[in-house]
């Protein structure tokens, strides 16, 4: 059995060389390029089932390269690499599609453990899968068995982060940062009528989990 596909664009020939290397030997397959140019070019043909895009490459913003491949319809998962860690930064990331980053310099556990946790959370096609539901994130759609409900935008991902952590309580803070990740300001009760929203979508799903409120804390779903 294979290992999860990688594709990793990173200008820094000893970098690169230390990601590949050390990927490899962590059960993974990487494909290294060191340009923006070079991963438009090879992300199709390779099919990835993670990209690492160094934010700071000579002929492209990393960032930009998220918008475009999203905007081709490539909804692989996508862990930055990046110098800055200003909130700014952090948030200009994730609005560009980028789905994680780790910040130079970095331990090379890190990596691997956030690579894994994309993977786990979003397998190979990008969907989210546990607790006997499927996420679709190009549909936006949720699936149980046959049955499916579409989802909103902030809906689809507010499920995602219950459904990365099944079982768990997940608190409030980590909740609204996730649905609303631009920083918007948010009321107290605004979470609560989404997870509202979702429970009434999800009673409608038969087999589908409930979303329980762990009090003082936050809500949990498996």
């Amino acid at each position: 059995m294979t290992g999860p596909r990688v594709l990793i664009a990173e200008d820094d020939p000893e970098l690169r060389s230390v990601l590949g290397r050390g990927l490899a030997e962590e059960g993974f397959e990487p494909a290294l390029v060191g340009t923006g140019a070079e991963l438009l070019e090879q992300v199709e043909g390779l099919a990835p089932d993670v990209l690492v895009i160094d934010i700071g490459l000579p002929d492209a913003d990393g960032r930009d390269l998220c918008q475009a491949l999203r905007a081709r319809g490539v909804q692989t998962p996508v862990l930055f690499l990046t110098a800055r860690d200003a909130l700014v930064d952090r948030l200009s990331g994730f609005d560009a599609g980028g789905d994680d980053y780790v910040v130079k310099p970095f331990a090379f556990a890190e990596v691997v453990a956030r690579l894994q946790a994309i993977v786990r959370r979003g397998g190979a096609d990008g969907a989210v899968e546990a607790a006997g539901l499927r996420l679709d994130p190009v549909t936006h759609a949720i699936h149980a068995g046959a049955e499916s409900a579409a989802l909103t935008p902030t809906e689809f991902r507010l499920l995602a982060l219950l459904l990365a952590r099944p079982g768990e309580a997940v608190r409030r803070r980590e909740l609204v940062r996730a649905g609303w990740p631009r920083g918007a300001h948010v009321h107290e009760n605004t979470l609560d009528a989404y997870v509202a929203r979702l429970r009434r979508k999800l009673r409608g799903l038969r087999g589908a989990p409930a979303i329980d409120t762990v009090h003082g804390v936050g809500y949990r779903i498996g």
